[in-house]
């Protein structure tokens, strides 16, 4: 793998380049991610997918603000498209008037997103970020203390039901984040969703529809937001939460799925079973032919 400092010479060419520099085609998109420490200069642009994609204008999630604090800072990973920066910032303001001191930000996504190193498949175009479910004990941990700080599960171990630090307050926390209009959809472990349905109303439709279960994320919360205007090339994740969910709300049997069958799978009932589909690339193995053209430019971009 050909070290970053190597693409340089090709910047000015891949300026003028619309395809998959092939250059670069064949290289690890990970690497050539992982190597970039800050974003590019160009206008906030998104290409590509959550999961397969990169983007021109991201920035940093400033390390500490008045009612934040950005978590694992030797990730480097808390750059965002503008739209989530805002929407963390207003998010956090929130959280104090729900009575938290404010938000511990996990991951958002690399600098230049695309790919990662380690970790996550998503959070490839800034438009991901994870929110810890520990509520703040304060806004003034140094930097060696966000290494290893830890955050806290509200899923007990047989993944069924939330623990004793689940609150009212991370159910209002949750219902703001998913009541604001950015948001796509935000994923959390099947036993939040659970105990968010135990007492919804009709009226609750709306917000808790955006709310998904996936395995895991019983740390924090990942929120997800809608492609952003003014970014033509970025991909909206189908099927949408309304389909998803059959236009209800998302609490019916597809929910009890994650603590019935997906924990305890039925028994085989004998016939044959059907060819394995075939296995699919995780990102990380991923080399820039695979992602948007247009990556191939913002990668090398000084």
């Amino acid at each position: 793998m050909r070290a970053w400092r190597a693409l340089v010479p090709a910047l000015g060419l891949a300026a003028c380049v619309s395809a998959v520099d092939p250059a670069i085609s064949q290289d690890l998109a990970n690497q050539l991610f992982g190597a970039a420490t800050r974003g590019t200069a160009e206008p906030a642009q998104v290409y590509g997918s959550y999961a397969r994609g990169c983007a021109d204008g991201l920035v940093q999630l400033p390390e500490t603000g008045p009612t934040w604090q950005a978590m694992r800072l030797s990730r480097n990973r808390n750059w965002g498209h503008p739209e989530m920066i805002r929407f963390l910032e207003d998010l956090s303001r929130e959280a104090v008037q729900i009575g938290w001191n404010g938000l511990y930000v996990g991951d958002i996504g690399q600098p230049r997103g695309g790919p990662m190193t380690s970790g996550h498949a998503s959070h490839q175009v800034g438009l991901d970020a994870d929110i810890w479910m520990l509520p703040p004990g304060r806004l003034n941990l140094t930097r060696a203390e966000r290494e290893s700080l830890s955050s806290i599960s509200v899923r007990t171990e047989d993944q069924r039901a939330v623990t004793s630090a689940w609150t009212p307050r991370h159910a209002a926390l949750l219902r703001a984040a998913a009541s604001d209009p950015r948001v796509d959809r935000i994923f959390v472990a099947a036993a939040v969703k659970i105990e968010l349905c135990r007492t919804a109303t009709q009226a609750d439709t709306p917000w808790l529809q955006r709310i998904r279960p996936i395995a895991g994320h019983n740390y924090h919360f990942h929120v997800r937001l809608r492609c952003p205007a003014g970014s033509p090339h970025c991909e909206t994740q189908s099927p949408t939460v309304a389909e998803l969910s059959h236009g209800g709300n998302g609490c019916d049997a597809s929910l009890r799925w994650w603590v019935t069958d997906y924990l305890n799978p039925p028994p085989s009932t004998g016939r044959p079973a059907e060819p394995a589909a075939p296995r699919r690339r995780h990102p990380r193995e991923f080399t820039m032919a695979d992602l948007p053209a247009q990556c191939s430019q913002v990668v090398q971009r000084p």
